[in-house]
């Protein structure tokens, strides 16, 4: 079987289109809801300090990512790298870890959108039906939660340009209001309310620098949505990688920043009681600045767009990789088909896309504990993919690198022990970020469903399973069908010249 295609997809996506899709998916509602607890646990500078170490650390993943991606340009990202380094048993553990922290955080981002709601209009919460371990589900809620389900899952159908349009708007929105914060707290802020908490004082100058600092790339997650679309990016290849490392810095920036913005506004008490109320600490430090409270309501809304980019980002990210596994034949091929029109993967589209309209009925609470599981699937797969790096710069020494990363042994390195290290907070107890037992029977259930996709799969397609399509340029496939055809020539005048010495041999004149 011819293992090389030319691409089925569209290239369509810009420089912008690719950095607002990555930087997009990393802002979420996070920089929302949790920079007093990021505060309290570190202090000011303690907090802005462990999102700069964070981001340290999920920059030399980035690294491997970046040099990878320009090396192999093809929907599935993940899939691709740990493939053609580990072969196709390593190719599904990573692609199917990954697969499960796209669909969690999507899943997650669906009940987030209505809850924030509620912060805005308390009464918008009508018709209750039932409690799902603690949390209150109302019809109304389901309704808002159901409706931009359907409506982020139909954009995502019309198109993968369709959805960076809408990403485009919502980031920029959210780098708006992020810097009327940041501006606001440099005329109305106090340097009296850092000073006060540089750093917390239950924990220590490196205790609270690395309280943070364990808990901030998961915060992070995101970037790597660019490799799952990398037969769309209509972009140089060697900027693909650039571009990929600047949504990292840009992330780090934006947090750090809201941190400094939001303490350099609030002391101490104010922040304690921000917390002990709405815990919207970055929106009362919004409404604080401006001495308005309607400038918080401006803030959350910023919040939304936030969570919408996310979903919108892991939406395409999930259905990318459920693509590639088909592809390979390590799912249902039903998994790879295309939309005729739009060019997307439209069945893989609407699994991803139903498991969204479905995850609100669960409730809240059971959702934080699925996206719990998911950022362990993909510090899982950060993982495979820095020693798919490893092993490629000596397997294959020789692969086109448009993007090559220096000192790589050093880089790769790092790489593996810092994703190593956050898949090992997630199990040891003692982290302060390790699974609860809810999350683990989550991700031994999904562990569970791949290794049964796994076994039926390998029994359908038997010699099939796990075959890597490489994707070829137009160029290279030009080449090959002119090569096939110069062969077909050659072929044909050999077989008539053959034919005419036989012939000849049997007296018959030509």
């Amino acid at each position: 079987m011819d293992n090389n295609k030319k691409s089925d997809f569209d290239k369509v996506l810009g420089a912008w289109d690719i950095l607002v899709i990555a930087f997009g998916a990393m802002i979420g509602w996070g920089w929302v809801v949790s920079t007093g607890s990021w505060i309290e646990n570190g202090g000011v500078i303690g907090a802005a300090l462990g999102f700069v170490i964070g981001g340290i650390m999920i920059f030399f993943v980035g690294l491997t990512y970046a040099e990878l991606t320009a090396a192999m340009p093809q929907c599935g990202g993940e899939h691709v790298f740990s493939h053609r380094a580990m072969g196709p048993v390593g190719s599904y553990i990573c692609t199917w870890a990954i697969v499960l922290g796209y669909v969690s955080v999507a899943c997650f981002e669906a009940c987030a959108l209505p809850t924030i709601i509620t912060y805005i209009y308390p009464d918008f919460l009508k018709g209750y039906l039932y409690t799902v371990a603690g949390f209150d589900v109302y019809a109304s809620w389901l309704a808002v939660a159901v409706v931009v389900a359907f409506f982020i899952t139909y954009i995502n159908i019309r198109g993968v340009k369709t959805a960076a349009i809408l990403q485009t708007i919502l980031t920029v929105i959210i780098g708006m209001v992020g810097i009327l914060l940041i501006v606001a707290s440099g005329f109305n802020g106090e340097f009296a309310n850092i000073e006060s908490q540089v750093f917390s004082t239950e924990n220590g100058i490196l205790g609270s620098i690395f309280k943070v600092a364990l808990v901030t790339p998961f915060f992070f997650i995101g970037f790597d949505v660019i490799p799952q679309s990398a037969e769309e990016i209509n972009v140089d290849l060697k900027k693909i990688g650039k571009i990929l490392m600047l949504s990292i810095v840009m992330a780090v920036v934006f947090y750090a920043l809201i941190v400094l913005a939001v303490g350099f506004i609030m002391s101490p008490s104010e922040i304690e009681g921000s917390m002990a109320g709405s815990g919207l600490v970055t929106a009362d430090a919004m409404a604080e600045a401006f001495s308005s409270s309607t400038m918080a309501k401006v803030l959350i809304v910023g919040g939304m767009c936030g969570i919408v980019t996310s979903w919108n980002s892991f939406l395409m990210g999930g259905s990318r990789a459920l693509y590639s596994m088909a592809e390979s034949y390590m799912i249902p091929k039903f998994f790879s088909k295309l939309h005729p029109k739009f060019k997307t993967p439209i069945n893989a589209l609407y699994l991803v896309g139903a498991l969204t309209v479905l995850a609100p009925f669960a409730g809240r609470k059971m959702l934080v504990w699925i996206v719990d599981a998911g950022n362990f699937g993909c510090c899982v797969a950060y993982c495979l993919v820095a020693v798919s790096f490893l092993i490629l710069r000596k397997k294959e020494p020789d692969l086109p690198r448009p993007y090559k990363v220096p000192a790589y042994k050093f880089v790769g390195t790092m790489a593996v022990l810092m994703s190593g290290f956050m898949v090992v907070c997630y199990i040891v107890p003692a982290s302060g970020s390790a699974l609860v037992w809810q999350e683990w029977l989550i991700a031994g259930g999904w562990c569970l469903l791949g290794a049964l996709f796994f076994a039926a799969s390998k029994l359908k397609y038997k010699d099939m399973f796990g075959i890597l399509i490489n994707v070829i340029s137009d160029e290279d496939a030009a080449a090959l069908m002119t090569s096939d055809f110069e062969l077909n020539l050659a072929l044909d005048a050999a077989i008539d010249e053959a034919i005419a010495m036989a012939l000849r041999s049997r007296g018959v004149a030509l």
